[in-house]
């Protein structure tokens, strides 16, 4: 026990001595007070016990600021989010526009009739060194049809549709701006993604398809193929 005479308790940036045992379970006793209901961890080395509290965030991802960003545009904007049956309501009666940004190729499988399709990324097209070097980073991980954000988006979804249509914007799988105890700043997708474009390119009637295409298959919805 000589060797707990040296060590110290820490919490954050500060040390506690102490010098035996019994003050161990005494300081300890005290924090696990003081922290209340924070859940927190022991780990203990010959010099030091450290506790680790629960309420220290990992900081962010780039990825993960660059959404939680766009998801705070989207929410100020009031980027409202509705279910597939809502959306063909409102598509058949009030003139919304389904805006699809899948692949092509999934689109022609099957979509809502009467959507717009404008893919916001699409397959790797050119052969420079830069190109050949990210389809094979692709392959590696057993995706043969790598893709790279379309740079025409936002041009075609311009030429297509007016900037003061009412348009819902539809993915795979939709995303969502709801938090979650897993996802506390929801889950971005692609057409989270294409909807936060668009208004940042001026489009002032935007909606997002909750639960995306697939939630529209799900509730039986009328679904067209060009195959």
């Amino acid at each position: 026990m000589a060797a707990l005479t040296s060590a110290s308790l820490q919490h954050g940036f500060h040390s506690v001595p102490y010098s035996t045992p019994k003050e161990l379970v005494s300081v300890t006793c005290g924090l696990a007070t003081t922290l209340k209901r924070r859940s927190f961890s022991l780990s203990y080395s010959p010099s030091t016990l450290r506790i680790r509290c629960a309420a220290t965030k990992p900081a962010k991802s780039p990825a993960e600021e660059d959404w939680s960003t766009k998801r705070a545009f989207l929410l100020e904007k009031r980027v409202r989010s509705v279910e597939a049956k809502e959306a063909f309501r409102l598509q058949k009666e009030n003139n919304f526009v389904i805006l699809d940004v899948r692949p092509e190729a999934e689109f022609k499988e099957a979509h809502p009739e009467g959507a717009i399709n404008v893919q916001i990324y699409r397959l790797i097209k050119e052969w420079t060194a830069w190109d050949i070097a990210r389809r094979a980073a692709f392959a590696f991980f057993g995706i043969f049809s790598g893709t790279e954000e379309n740079p025409e988006f936002l041009q075609i979804v311009e030429s297509k549709i007016a900037k003061d249509a009412k348009i819902i914007v539809a993915c795979s799988s939709g995303g969502t701006m709801k938090p979650t105890q897993n996802l506390p700043e929801g889950q971005q997708s692609r057409s989270l993604i294409a909807a936060y474009l668009l208004v940042l390119n001026g489009y002032t009637n935007v909606f997002h398809l909750e639960g995306g295409i697939y939630n529209w298959y799900k509730e039986e919805l009328p679904t067209v193929s060009e195959e």
